[in-house]
């Protein structure tokens, strides 16, 4: 049941790019980027840098033999600046030397002249100006404009959410070296090892079949690794290929925050209409997401913003408008919850809101609302074996919230300057690509003639267990001990065309792949089991604890039935593919299926508020959460708890600062905070909900990676409740993260007085 990694982790033993035995005549990069966030480049001086020690070469944009491009989506995206730069931190030329020391002394020497240009690094100048990365999007349902007029109530407002910096323990980097086929192998620390084989290809001007990237495992992602790990792959190959020499490129943490794009800050504007029973009638909402200075993945981490624009709410009639602006910030991108928390947020927001206007609790708004089996999203996917309601009403009952509202009540009628809030939080995430063809995955098993499994796919580890389940999942289709199934590097020799290991969907489609790989060898064993005893009747035979069973009696060994299976040449390999079955969705009309399934759950949060000083602790975190028929109970707490951690520290302290010249201040882990062991909840509690197989998932289970972070943003509401139970007449702002100092300013104003 645990994650075998961890074992490595703490000894020390897992390899990383930066740990692998590197050939003799290595050589290091260090990238000369951008000091300005908008600028045309006036001059480059190279002269002096090129005769600093240890100097291998410069390498600029004129040297790139194929194509000056990485973008994914949108090619809009440079590997090195050439004219003009569109953030500080943008790659314009590699300084390669013999050591990373010599490298940096040359990188200083490097001089450089721009013409400035105007900044913008809000979103909303930014669509004023008309600087947008694509046309607006909407999703649409019903008819919101002539439902105003039958609405009792109709709020509207203003919801911010900021950035969050991923902090994945091991930076980006990549080590790359000449093949002697004339290709490149690179050796990278990415999610995606097909995307940065197709970049690192085009740079290159090289067919895919001459780039080959491996990846063993990577010390943590959570979407920053998706698309932005391609940029330091592609920097990495060229620097080999141009100089016929194996090249690392290892970030500094400060270059690596400096550098990187983070989780889209949005600000958005909402408007919601409701009966005066607290029906919500109609939904309006505009993002305005922060997109950075180029794509990256900002139209499908809006995509998912808009799937999830209502929660777990049943509206009738939406409109949804997405605006991704170009700003001169590092191109912002993947982040665990990929937009839906931004989309949830809002949502939750103007519940809030309306919630104090009607005079009514917010948690009986929420109820109220929630999903039922049968009702239908804005996008047209029907909700099928929900268990929204049954989460809530079990989160209700289990953690006794009526009891928690009482005491909170008596906590506060007690006590003046300390203040207690809770909130709940209910969760529908759906789960799949939205982008249909990514839905897909391979693998390859062999089995070989010791009785030693290996399985090779597409999927990354990164810390999220994905290594185990596809081992207990192979492990389980033989009947073997797991200890016998060996997980190999992800490589794109072996599993071709990947999609990134990212949407929660990692585990499900690499380990169907397997799955279906094993019980293609299965069947053959299973026949040659039948020509060893001498049955015709294959449903005679079973696989159990490493032995095979004819009609109960056991009759042979695993060992000895590979051994004849080998012996009478049966292919005791198999490759597979996995695409997910039954999704579509039409873009044109934006309606369809786009997800195999829902996750859900359900979360009550409570905090308790120093109103002298801002600081505030969470008291609990309490959640019943559907998991399908989970396998592995210990990777799955341990995922939740992670997510419920990072969610709760973008709501409340993880604060992205950039000033008005673009320029990053909070860059170090001296300015930029993050959650410790003094910030946990003092007690997490999570419930694995009774529930029914999900055959669209592996195992029965159902997808952990995301999910359980949007949790988190129950705690903006609850701590937002402790404010309102220490002043109550204040307009509170809804913008997220609610950082203690944040906290002070918005509770004291000209008419608090406060008496000790």
């Amino acid at each position: 049941m645990k994650n075998y990694d961890s074992e490595k982790h703490v000894k020390g033993e897992s390899q990383f790019v930066d740990d692998l035995l590197t050939p003799m005549g290595l050589l290091h990069i260090i990238v000369f980027a951008s000091s300005v966030a908008h600028g045309k480049i006036l001059k480059v001086d190279y002269s002096e840098a090129l005769k600093s020690n240890g100097v291998a070469g410069i390498i600029t944009a004129k040297d790139i033999p194929g194509e000056n491009q990485i973008g994914g989506i949108i090619q809009d995206e440079s590997l090195l600046a050439e004219e003009y730069v569109h953030f500080i931190g943008q790659p314009i030329a590699l300084v390669v030397a013999d050591t990373i020391l010599h490298a940096k002394d040359a990188c200083a020497k490097i001089k450089i002249e721009f013409e400035k240009l105007p900044v913008i690094t809000d979103p909303r100048e930014a669509f004023k100006k008309g600087e947008l990365i694509m046309p607006p999007r909407v999703f649409a349902c019903g008819d919101v404009e002539n439902t105003w007029k039958q609405c009792d109530y109709v709020i509207e407002g203003i919801a911010e959410s900021g950035g969050q910096e991923h902090l994945y323990l091991e930076t980006q980097g990549a080590f790359a070296y000449p093949l002697e086929t004339g290709g490149i192998k690179i050796i990278s620390s990415t999610q995606g090892p097909t995307q940065v084989q197709r970049a690192s290809a085009k740079v290159l001007g090289l067919p895919m079949n001459k780039v080959e990237v491996d990846v063993t495992r990577i010390g943590g992602g959570f979407g920053g690794k998706e698309d932005q790990a391609t940029t330091w792959g592609c920097v990495a190959a060229l620097a080999a290929w141009k100089l016929n020499k194996p090249v690392k490129v290892i970030l500094s943490r400060q270059d690596d925050m400096r550098m990187t794009g983070k989780r889209h800050p949005y600000s958005s504007d909402f408007k919601i209409g409701l009966s005066k029973e607290g029906k919500i009638l109609a939904y309006q909402v505009t993002f305005y997401q922060n997109a950075g200075a180029s794509a990256d993945l900002s139209p499908a981490v809006l995509d998912r913003t808009m799937f999830h624009a209502v929660n777990s709410y049943y509206v009738p009639n939406v409109k949804a408008t997405a605006i991704s602006c170009k700003t001169n910030l590092p191109p912002n991108t993947a982040f665990r919850g990929f937009g839906g928390p931004q989309g949830m947020f809002v949502m939750e927001a103007a519940l809030y809101k309306a919630a104090e206007a009607m005079g009514m609790e917010y948690r009986k708004l929420q109820e109220l609302n929630l999903m039922k089996e049968g009702d239908e999203f804005y996008y047209g996917q029907t909700i099928e074996n929900s268990t929204i309601q049954k989460c809530w009403q079990e989160t209700i009952s289990k953690y006794d919230v009526d009891s928690i509202q009482k005491r909170v009540n008596e906590f506060n009628k007690k006590n003046k300057l300390f203040k207690k809030g809770f909130s709940l939080m209910p969760v529908c995430f759906g789960i799949s690509f939205t982008n249909t063809f990514m839905n897909q995955a391979s693998a390859l098993v062999h089995v070989y003639s010791d009785g030693s499994i290996s399985v090779s796919t597409g999927a990354i580890e990164m810390g999220q267990g994905v290594n185990m389940k596809i081992r207990q999942t192979v492990a389980s289709v033989f009947s073997v001990n797991i200890d016998r199934v060996k997980m190999e590097s992800t490589n794109t020799t072996r599993a071709a065309n990947t999609s990134p290991t990212a949407a929660s969907a990692g585990a499900d489609m690499n380990g169907k792949a397997a799955e279906i790989a094993s019980h293609n060898i299965l069947e053959r064993l299973i026949k040659v089991a039948a020509e060893k005893l001498n049955v015709k009747e294959t449903s005679l035979i079973e696989f159990r604890d490493e032995t095979i069973y004819l009609s109960g009696k056991a009759e042979l060994t695993w060992f000895q039935l590979v051994q004849v299976a080998f012996l009478s040449r049966t292919n005791l390999s198999s490759q597979a593919q996995y695409a997910v079955p039954g999704i579509h969705f039409d873009r044109t009309i934006n309606k369809g299926k786009p997800f195999a399934y829902y996750a859900i759950g359900s979360a009550v949060i409570e905090v308790t508020l120093d109103c002298l000083r801002g600081i505030f602790e969470f008291d609990s975190v309490k959640v019943v959460h559907d998991y399908g028929k989970s396998f592995s109970f210990v990777v799955d707490r341990g995922q939740t708890e992670g997510a419920i951690v990072q969610g709760l520290g973008w709501m409340t302290i993880e604060e992205i600062i950039y000033n008005k010249e673009g320029k990053l201040l909070t860059d170090a882990l001296s300015t930029y905070k993050v959650p410790d062991i003094h910030f946990t909840p003092k007690e997490i509690e999570i419930e694995f909900l009774e529930t029914i197989e999900n055959v669209a998932g592996i195992k029965g289970s159902k997808a952990i990676g995301e999910p359980p972070l949007m949790y988190g943003i129950g705690a903006f509401f609850a701590i937002l409740n402790a404010m309102k139970a220490f002043n109550p007449d204040k307009e509170y702002k809804l913008s997220a993260p609610i950082t203690p100092e944040r906290v002070l300013c918005e509770l004291y104003s000209e008419n608090v007085l406060v008496s000790v």
